[in-house]
């Protein structure tokens, strides 16, 4: 493997309601929102951020993509700081429906357990968090996507 100087800097969603989702991203996810123009917005989260692109941006690399991003059609994962239990009753508190798990998974620091809901639009978003799995109780296995 060559070691390419790279980090992961954005990714791009599509809303079709720039007020709800901005409610939902800072209040269920705690991204600041940036709104460095009207019809173009920011959900900042540290060093990670999520472009959001609504009904009426003209972005020139939007306009370029060969099939744009639409809402409801991502699919993002959150690293969760702590157990997943604390994701679960936080996304109960938001009024947020778990749709499947806590399930074990996999993402970018090995094996995990997973939670999955959805934005006002439908994207699939996922809380993961890395415990000790050997010591963890028996969870079902996510049938790889």
């Amino acid at each position: 493997m060559t070691n390419v100087p790279i980090s992961f800097d954005h990714c791009v969603i599509n809303v079709s309601s720039r007020a709800v989702s901005d409610d939902f991203y800072a209040r269920v996810l705690g991204a600041e929102v940036i709104a460095p123009r009207p019809d173009f917005r920011f959900y900042r989260f540290g060093d990670m951020q999520l472009n959001v692109h609504g009904p009426d941006v003209h972005a020139l690399p939007h306009q370029l993509a060969r099939d744009p991003v639409r809402p409801g059609n991502s699919d993002i994962c959150f690293e969760w700081h702590g157990p997943i239990d604390g994701a679960i009753a936080h996304l109960e508190a938001c009024g947020v429906a778990v749709e499947t798990g806590p399930v074990r998974t996999a993402g970018c620091k090995g094996g995990g357990i997973s939670v999955y809901f959805r934005d006002p639009d439908g994207s699939l978003l996922e809380f993961i968090t890395y415990p000790d799995l050997a010591a963890s109780q028996e969870l079902p296995e996510l049938a790889r996507r």
